[in-house]
Formats: C-alpha cells, sequence, structure tokens
C-alpha cells in the first residue's frame, strides 16, 4: 500500500499543492498552526470521506474561496488507483473514484489507513465511545459488510429512539416496537459477535507491540457486553444466535424504563473494550505512562490487524505525538516504523525527535508553503 501523490487546492491554508511520495517515511517538520496536521488530515479524508478534526466539510475550503480539492493517487497490490473530492459552498461534494463518482460508504476499504494522533493518547483513559470507534474502525475497513451493519444499527437504533420518544407520549402503541426490537436484535448479535473475534485478534497483536514497548508489562484485552450475565459469550460456536435471543429478551425486559428514558438501553452502543495490566484496568488503575503506552499498542496493533485482512499494510499516520511522547516511547516507535517498512506520514515541530542518521524524506511547512530539506 502507497500513497504516490497528493494535490491540494484551496483546502485549508493550502492555496495549491501538489506533492510525490515514495514508500517510505515521510516527515513533515514545522511550528504549530502551519499547515502539517491539514495534510494529515487530507489523507485520512481520502481513506474515510470525512476529517477527524471536525464534521463540517465547509471548513476545510480556504477562507475567499468558492470550493476546494483534494486528488489523491494510490499503489494497492501495486494496482494504481485515485480518488478525489470537491467541495463547493453551499452544495454536496463529489466524490470520484478513477473519474466515477462514488458514495461514502462504498470508499471505507478502499484505501485502509491508521492515524494516530494526541486524541487517540486518552483512548485509554477516555470514554467507552472512544474504544468502540476504535473497534469500529478496524472492523469496518477489514470487512464492508460490517460497515453496512453498522449504518443499519445506526438507523435502527434511531427509529427506535423517536418510537419510544412518541409511545411515551402516547403518540404510538407499544406493539409497535415489536418488529424494531427483532431488528435491532439481529443487528446486535451481529456486530457484537465481532467485534468480540476482533477483540481476540487485536489482543494477541497489542500484546506483541507491548512487548517491544514496554518489556515486562503484559496487556491484556477483553470485550465487554453491558449488562450481559457470565457466560453468555463462552462458546464461539452459536453465539450469534445466542446473543439475538438475549437481545430480543432484554429489550421486552427493558421495554418499561425505555420507553420512560426514550432511549434504547442495551446494545453494542453502550459496550467497551477494557484493557489490563497483569490483571489491573488501565482505564481505572494505570499510570499515565502504561495507558499512554496501551494506547500506542492498540492504535499499532491495528496495522498487523488490517495487514493481515487486506494483505498489505495499511498507510500509518502519526499526527504531533512525538512531543507526548517521552524518549523512550519515541525510540520505541521509530525502531517499530523502521523494521516494519510501512508507509508512514509523520507531523513534528522538533526535529531533534528523529535519529541523526536520515530515515526518510524530510519536508518543512511555513504558512501552507513546502519545501524539502535534509
Amino acid at each position: 500500500m502507497q500513497i504516490t501523490s497528493l494535490v491540494l487546492r484551496s483546502y485549508r491554508n493550502y492555496e495549491e499543492l501538489s506533492l510525490s511520495f515514495d514508500g517510505g517515511v515521510q516527515i513533515f517538520l514545522g511550528a504549530n498552526a502551519q499547515g502539517k496536521t491539514n495534510i494529515i488530515e487530507a489523507l485520512y479524508y481520502a481513506a474515510f470521506g470525512r476529517s477527524h478534526r471536525t464534521a463540517s466539510d465547509a471548513e476545510l475550503i480556504r477562507m475567499g474561496a468558492a470550493g476546494a480539492h483534494i486528488a489523491l493517487r494510490f499503489l494497492r497490490h501495486d494496482v494504481p488507483g485515485a480518488l478525489s473530492f470537491t467541495f463547493t459552498r453551499g452544495t454536496r461534494r463529489r466524490i470520484e473514484r478513477s473519474g466515477e463518482n462514488l458514495r461514502q460508504r462504498d470508499l471505507v476499504g478502499i484505501l485502509p489507513m491508521v492515524l494516530f494522533s494526541p486524541e487517540d493518547l486518552f483512548l485509554v483513559k477516555g470514554a467507552p465511545a472512544l474504544r468502540r470507534r476504535y473497534l469500529d474502525a478496524e472492523l469496518s475497513q477489514a470487512s464492508p459488510a460490517y460497515y453496512g451493519e453498522l449504518l443499519r444499527y445506526t438507523h435502527i437504533l434511531r427509529q427506535r429512539g423517536a418510537l419510544l420518544k412518541d409511545i411515551r407520549e402516547r403518540l404510538a402503541p407499544v406493539d409497535a416496537l415489536l418488529p424494531w426490537d427483532a431488528q435491532l436484535a439481529a443487528s446486535a448479535a451481529y456486530i457484537t459477535t465481532r467485534r468480540i473475534a476482533a477483540t481476540a485478534e487485536l489482543g494477541a497483536l497489542s500484546a506483541r507491540v507491548q512487548a517491544v514497548l514496554a518489556a515486562g508489562e503484559p496487556l491484556s484485552l477483553s470485550y465487554e457486553i453491558a449488562h450481559a450475565p457470565a457466560g453468555l459469550t463462552a462458546a464461539k460456536e452459536g453465539m450469534t444466535e445466542r446473543l439475538e435471543l438475549w437481545y430480543n429478551e432484554m429489550f421486552k425486559e427493558g421495554r418499561a424504563r425505555d420507553i420512560a428514558r426514550a432511549t434504547t438501553g442495551v446494545g453494542p452502543h453502550l459496550d467497551d473494550l477494557v484493557l489490563t495490566n497483569c490483571g489491573m484496568n488501565l482505564r481505572s488503575y494505570g499510570s499515565q505512562g502504561q495507558q499512554r503506552t496501551g494506547a500506542l499498542a492498540l492504535k499499532l496493533a491495528e496495522l498487523f490487524y488490517l495487514r493481515d485482512r487486506v494483505g498489505e499494510a495499511p498507510i500509518l499516520l502519526l499526527d504531533d505525538v512525538m512531543s507526548e511522547l517521552d524518549a523512550d516511547r519515541r525510540r520505541a516507535l521509530l525502531s517499530f516504523i523502521r523494521s516494519e517498512q510501512i508507509q508512514t506520514f509523520i507531523t513534528a515541530t522538533d526535529a531533534a525527535y528523529f535519529p541523526e542518521e536520515r530515515m526518510g524524506t524530510y519536508r518543512y511547512v511555513e504558512a501552507g508553503k513546502i519545501r524539502e530539506g535534509k
């Protein structure tokens, strides 16, 4: 997997930019607020059809411009491909793959990518939603079927929530929930089963990475289903069917509560990924250093997980994380990148974060202008 070129027009603080890349490490250096993260954001947008910094595409358009454009070329299994995104104020964006229109839901998985930013350092100690998003991002990139089911689950959950509110206000009968509950239970069981399987694999992979980053601090992952009894997922065979029955029963038992709150009180939208170190929950009891190492191990485990699924390593984006890691973790991270030979895009404020021997292509960013350097 390799991104070979990037073109930006009227994007953020770039009026016009054209860059070409080899398959190695690409390092962007410069002070804050010069445009380094805008490069990472554009690459991320090409993979997911959305920014990791804003929900508004209008914010991507350069001030004073009528529209913006991202164009990216890449190699996947040595086959060339192209993606482009056109933004015009007041109208919907246009996504194209090699000149043909594309929906966002069909974009995910075309260009597998892993982003590690300062916000990801809160992956361990932050809210469960962050860890659910982590799991869903990996499963969605690896499986279009999972991504489609996730969209379906979200739609059903939203529809059920609106119906619960109508029932509470006596605008709809309670029996109207039955068909929605059946659909939601089937979708929830599918999603949960696949998250559990992914957690087992990511747990093994992150433990391997953890051993490199912090020897002697074993890392374990487990998937926690909200309100689930012990043993519900003990056996793999028939797990989806058992979960579907359980979800149906839970929706029935919690119907009065859900109506009163106008929200669904059980389902994969409430589950969590639990990280432990020697039996200690890192979120509650881990030191800041242990939590950051755990977050880094999780993110790097994504690379192996996606590589196993798609047949080659995804693109790695590291946005301004060097300043957030201590010297030992920086060295371990850079050593990992070198050993795995993954195309990596790194932003940083100081060249001193990198070893004296050159480890890639260095570019200097200042006020929306980029020059190559040593």
